[in-house]
């Protein structure tokens, strides 16, 4: 039987404003005050930046792109997924058929995987090939990273002039947008800063568009220090939402021209011990509540959204066979689907995927059933929900007819809610969703936002960028822009690219004297904007049944962890890759490949995870005594009854690993620095301590040792401090 612990959000509605003159719409329509004043914003000169804190549903895509659907006026969206890039692409495309705008904006879609299959098929360079790509386009829809790299020089070659991409593609494009942006972290956050202080340096004023419900405040404060003119679009704050008690209420705000931009949901909270496997238990013996629900609710689209892609893939098989009787199809969307998959599982009764599908993809669905790390990932999964009335199956209409939400969370975070002597949340209450996610705010586990990262190590970026500027085929042309990036950045990082040209040639310095190897993995890794991928390895998926798509990549732990494997050597990974691809005629990206750790087949998905650790041959007690990040080789890995554990530990330890190491235990470092869930933060143990129970040392790597090394020194101080999740 389950507890109740059930609450009731309220819908809610969105003003609608009257249409200005110079704003052309379809016949019927009328746009939401925070559209209106989007658009308002883009269009003053006085204005550089622009946030939208719209909330989930309310139509933050329209508002980006409405003034491409004007006339002559292009723009760039970065998205954090390849998922919620065509999921957006959809979306525009399906604007301009209703708009009809006279000079039809040409959309293009470019991935990392595109830019490589288009440059290798035209023989081109990837940066001739990005020029051809991005010329010509209204509407560039790409990711982030790609932006980063084009900036950073990645994409020319020897004896090009830095600038030769960015200084025309940054003057094509007049709006950069940056969409669900709050799900990145601090690098990448000093990553955008950087890329938007060179471009307004060195081109004319361009307008830079975020769009998400929850803003970083971080972000702000450091563009308005750097005198970017900023403007904040928040419906909330300004009294533009409503949340209706009674259909009577809801009548009258839709005679008043209010839309509706999310519905009522019935929500529960499922109290779960906090271990791996929780929820996929919890989900298997309570199966009988979805198929309950498919039967009471004829036509309901469902979706299951989990942290493990391990998970995933076990649950997909259970409920397809669960399901296959009642004629419901059962999709699969993770970071190890294929792209064909992928592009289905939306369409499916029910969508299993992990954070591919909760970072601003359009569901239509009225029943989730979800786990969550933080309050921001708790609702940003929620929101996936009420978003529609229903959806459209052979040409008829299909109406929901309820919206039910499961979230299966921590039993602290129960206790929080529901239990205390004086609870924020009551039983069967009902409550207004901004009220719910500040409480959620307020209750649940707090994540660090590593703000000591942008004058330790955003400034790293800064200097390269400026050092580019300095290059001789341009260092004329850009005099006074270089004096302004520099000023620029030593005052939004608060320090001076001086002492990190100190800090960079110190790093070359003491690799080299290490390892006899030019380079700087530490700067490399500062000057990147995801981190680079030094446990990534070649994942050749048996149980994919695309052939073409049996190529992936995966990171090491999630593989000792989590799969069944068989070691496979380069040679024979390419080699079957090159045939595959010639013999079904899909071409496929090996660029991704060109720097794996290891090549494996992926034969099956364990049910229960593996213990395994690093290990170090030497003493780590004099190199984590040090406080800093470091280049380690000699790195191991130890895992009883791996048959292939050999040929894996001989591959690493050969390895030079930009690293982080704490003597402290990995749980509780994870706990006292408040890390999020996916940091890459594992145990290692050294020569004294290879067979203690719990391994005394925790291991962060690349730009995840960068931002360990931001709060490591709070270890320094001794005491008994107490904490809580």
């Amino acid at each position: 039987m389950l507890e109740n612990y059930s609450i009731q959000l309220k819908s809610v509605y969105s003003q609608t404003v009257p249409t200005p003159d110079g704003v052309t719409l379809p016949d019927g329509w009328s746009l939401s005050w925070h559209q209106l004043e989007t658009l308002k914003a883009l269009r003053d000169p006085n204005i550089d930046v622009v946030f939208n804190t719209a909330m989930t549903g309310d139509g933050k895509s329209l508002a980006a792109y409405l003034e491409v659907l004007q006339g002559e006026f292009s723009a760039i969206g970065l998205y954090p997924t390849n998922e919620l890039a065509r999921d957006q692409e959809t979306q525009l495309q399906g604007y301009i058929d209703i708009f009809q705008p006279e000079n039809q904006p040409r959309v293009f879609r470019l991935s990392g995987a595109d830019l490589e299959i288009y440059a290798e098929n035209e023989g081109l360079k990837k940066g001739a090939a990005l020029l051809t790509l991005a010329s010509q386009r209204e509407a560039l829809l790409t990711n982030p990273d790609i932006f980063h790299y084009l900036h950073r020089g990645a994409y020319i070659i020897s004896g090009d002039s830095p600038d030769k991409l960015w200084n025309k593609i940054d003057k094509d494009f007049d709006l950069f947008i940056f969409d669900e942006f709050h799900v990145f972290a601090a690098p990448q956050i000093a990553s955008v800063i950087n890329s938007m202080l060179l471009i307004r340096c060195t081109n004319r004023r361009k307008k830079f568009l975020f769009l998400s419900a929850t803003p970083d405040r971080d972000l702000i404060s450091r563009l308005e220090t750097a005198e970017f003119r900023c403007r904040e679009i928040s419906p909330l704050e300004e009294d533009k939402y409503q949340f209706p008690d009674t259909p009577e209420q809801e009548t009258q705000l839709k005679n008043q021209g209010w839309r509706q931009v999310a519905r009522d949901i019935s929500l529960k909270f499922i109290s779960l011990e906090p271990s791996f496997k929780a929820s996929e238990t919890w989900l298997k013996e309570n199966s009988n509540l979805i198929v309950s629900h498919f039967q009471q609710h004829t036509g309901s689209k469902g979706a299951i959204i989990l942290n493990s892609i391990a998970a995933v893939k076990r649950l997909t098989q259970f409920f397809q066979e669960l399901l296959k009787p009642y004629n419901l199809t059962v999709g699969e969307n993770t970071g190890l689907s294929s792209k064909g998959e992928k592009e289905l599982s939306l369409a499916a009764d029910l969508v299993l995927g992990t954070s591919t599908i909760d970072v601003g993809v359009d569901f239509k669905i009225n029943f989730l059933i979800f786990e969550s790390s933080d309050s921001g990932n708790f609702i940003q999964r929620l929101g996936r929900l009420g978003r529609h009335d229903g959806y459209e199956k052979n040409g008829q209409k299909v109406k929901f007819d309820n919206f039910t939400a499961y979230a299966l969370v921590p039993n602290f975070l129960v206790e929080r809610l529901f239990q205390t002597e004086s609870p924020p949340l009551q039983v069967n209450g009902i409550y207004e969703r901004p009220f719910l996610q500040q409480t959620l705010k307020d209750q649940y586990r707090k994540i660090n936002d590593f703000r000591g990262y942008y004058r330790r190590w955003g400034a790293v970026q800064s200097f390269w960028l400026c050092y580019k500027l300095s290059d001789r085929t341009i260092q004329q042309q850009y005099a006074q822009s270089r004096e302004k990036f520099q000023a620029a950045c030593e005052k939004v990082f608060d320090t001076s690219l001086k002492s990190q040209a100190g800090r960079i040639s110190a790093w070359a310095k003491e690799w080299k004297e290490k390892s006899g190897k030019s380079g700087n993995p530490i700067a490399d890794d500062a000057a990147s904007f995801r981190g680079s991928s030094p446990l990534q390895c070649g994942l050749y998926d048996l149980t994919e049944n695309n052939e073409a798509e049996r190529f992936k990549t995966y990171d090491l732990p999630g593989i000792l962890s989590n799969l069944e494997i068989e070691m496979w050597t380069e040679a024979g990974f390419i080699r079957t890759l090159k045939e595959t691809a010639e013999r079904t005629g899909q071409p496929i990206a090996k660029g991704r490949f060109a720097h794996c750790l290891a090549f494996i087949k992926l034969r099956s998905y364990r049910e229960e995870r593996l213990n395994w650790k690093f290990t170090y041959s030497g003493d780590l007690q004099p190199i984590a005594d040090a406080w800093k990040v470091q280049v380690l080789t000699g790195i191991g890995i130890w895992q009883p009854d791996n048959p292939w554990i050999g040929q894996i530990d001989k591959k690493l330890k050969k390895e030079g690993l930009v690293c982080y190491i704490i003597r402290r235990p990995v749980t509780e470092v994870r706990m006292r620095l408040r890390l999020p869930m996916h940091f890459q933060l594992y145990p290692i143990s050294d020569q004294s301590s290879v067979h203690d129970a719990n391994t005394p040392y925790s291991i962060a790597f690349g730009q995840s040792a960068l931002l360990l090394d931001t709060l490591a020194y709070t270890f320094k101080s001794k005491g008994d401090e107490i904490w809580i999740a």
